[in-house]
Formats: structure tokens, sequence, C-alpha cells
């Protein structure tokens, strides 16, 4: 059994989020419902503000969509203004910020009140950020290239609407190969693009994510912060171990995460940590091996990512480490599961 099975069939979206996707399949002329009851969602759900979707549902609707519309850029169909009720409460939050790099720092603080089944990272590297998004658990893999389109435009539209600018990134990165036609892309992001890479992501300049924001109101950022905050509070009452894999995931990169750090970082006791994990039926040790379960099947899948590198950015000390790890996840050396998944594309 593979060490991140349990968590894949418990991650949603919420519906606001699956609401913006399904206005932008109807504004290009499908037929909404029939495609929400292709692919076993409940479409009487859609406008219940507290109701969520299956994220391996979301996956089928969008493969759907892209068969019906008999257009692989579909994705990129979104509408030139991107407003904050996709976000939720998050978007109000995020267009009350000072900056763009505060309105985005909301986003990865709230995320989790959009959707628990992706994670958002923003890193500071020459001169700008670096926006990365990943798709949690195994189901990293079968996540059409749509859905990532559709993910990364509506982020980079969100930021030119919140600004009232025409930002461009300096770069956007896209995991799936290059497409027949580069066309859409270009139109869509209007700056330099990347097929294949190690992560799907975009790049803005310190100019441009530290641009105030028309509608920054600290009064109403303050509100929206409690808000957000109480309601994250009561989805989190009895689930520490979203949180808890979220760190994870951020920190596997300077090593392996130690337990003690994370139970501090979540302003617990270590005990406390082990208890209410114990209480979700799992344990941090099995949270460790499942991130780095989802993480190894993306790096290994990109194949210009050197071996030596997966070591360290999954928080290995070397590479024998990642070599037993392997063949007690897939029964192949690393190299072997890399030739595996670059054969079954």
């Amino acid at each position: 059994m593979n060490p991140s099975h349990r968590q894949v069939s418990t991650l949603t979206c919420s519906t606001t989020w699956v609401k913006g996707v399904a206005e932008m399949f109807k504004a290009v002329g499908l037929d909404v419902p029939a495609l929400f009851a292709e692919a076993g969602m409940d479409i009487a759900i859609l406008n219940d503000p507290h109701a969520s979707y299956a994220t391996e549902k979301l996956c089928a609707l969008w493969k759907i969509a892209a068969a019906r519309s008999n257009n692989p850029a579909i994705g990129l169909s979104v509408p030139e203004v991107t407003t904050p009720a996709i976000f939720d409460v998050v978007g109000y939050a995020m267009m009350s910020s000072e900056n763009l790099h505060a309105s985005l720092e909301r986003l990865i603080c709230y995320l989790r009140l959009v959707t628990d089944a992706a994670t958002i990272v923003l890193t500071e590297e020459d001169g700008g950020y670096w926006f990365t998004l990943a798709i949690n658990g195994d189901l990293q893999r079968n996540v059409p290239r749509q859905r990532f389109d559709f993910n990364l435009i509506t982020l980079v539209t969100f930021c030119r609407w919140v600004t009232r600018q025409d930002i461009r990134p300096l770069a956007v990165e896209f995991t799936h190969p290059e497409p027949d036609d580069r066309a859409p892309y270009e139109d869509a992001f209007r700056c330099p693009l990347r097929f294949g890479a190690v992560a799907n992501r975009f790049f803005l300049s310190r100019t441009d994510i530290f641009t105030p924001l028309p509608s920054s109101n600290p009064s109403l950022a303050s509100l929206h912060d409690r808000y957000a905050s109480e309601r994250l509070g009561r989805l989190d009452q009895h689930r520490i171990r979203a949180k808890t894999q979220e760190l994870i995931t951020r920190r596997l990169a300077h090593g392996e995460p130690l337990r003690a750090d994370i139970a501090s970082a979540l302003c617990i006791s270590e005990r406390t940590l082990q208890r209410r994990l114990q209480d979700e039926g799992t344990s941090f040790q099995e949270l460790v091996e499942q991130t780095r379960y989802s993480l190894a099947q993306q790096y290994l899948g990109q194949y210009q990512l050197p071996i030596s590198e997966t070591v360290f950015l999954l928080g290995f000390t070397d590479q024998s480490a990642l070599f037993r790890a392997c063949k007690r996840w897939f029964n192949m050396s690393p190299k072997q599961y890399r030739n595996h998944l670059l054969l079954s594309r």
C-alpha cells in the first residue's frame, strides 16, 4: 500500500472555487450540468458556500471538459477579470492587504478555506519571488494539465485585477510537456514560458510583488483576518494533520523536520501533537513518509532534475537513503522509477 493512500480520498475544494471553474465552462459553451453528472459531482451544492467537492472529482471534471470542448488549452479560458469571490472570504482578505506580497501571503495562510488539496509556497530568489503551486498527495501525477493552467492564470489574472496594473510574470513554468500550440499560453501570460519544469509556478519581480493595492484597508484587513482565522480554527479543531503536513512540506528541503520543531510552530507541545495525530489515525513519522512519497513522485517525474537534487529536496542526508525509500515505496531504485514514469507518459 502506498503511504499516501488514506490522505488522497479526503482532499477537497470549496464550492466557491469550483463555481468559478463552472462559470468558465459555461462561458465557453459547455453543458455544465452534463459535465457535473458525468464527473459524479452533485451540482445542487454548487451554491452552498459551506460545501466542498472531492478533489479527485474535480480532476475528472477537468478531463471531461477538455475532451468535450476539444480544446487542450481550455484551462486558460478565464475572463480578463478574476474577482475575489472565487477565493471565498480569503479573496476579500487578499483585496484589503497593503500590497501584492501581503495579499499572496494571506492566500497561503488561509488556503485551506479554499482547498486542502494544494500547497502554495512563496520564495524569494534573484530579485523576485517564485509563487509555486502543488497538489497534495499521490494525486499530483494524475492532475490534468488544464487544472494547473487554470490555477496559475487565475492567480496571475487576480494579481492584475487587484493591483489595477498589467502585471506580467518574468517567467511561468509548467510540469507538463510543451503543448503543440503555445499561442494560448503566450497570449495569457505574456512572458517567457518553460514546460517540463520541476514545478508549476510563476516569478514576479520585487517591484510588482510590492505594488501597493488601491483597495488596501488595514481595518478591513484586520476584520477579514479575524473572520478567516475563526473559520480556519473551526475547520482545524479536529484536523491537525493538514497543518502538520503543510509544515513538513515547507521544511523538507532544509533537512528532515523534527517533531519538536513542528509542534513549536503549531504552538502546542510534542505530546499534544502526538496525541492529536493519533486521534486522526496517523503519526508524525507517517506524515513525513507520506509527504516524501508524494514529492518523490513529482520530482522523479521531472527528468531534468538531478537525482542528487531530489535527495536534498526530500530532506535525505545521502543518495543511499533515497534509494532505500524508493525500494520501499515503489520496489524500484530512483533511476528505475524515473524511467518507469517517463515510459508511462
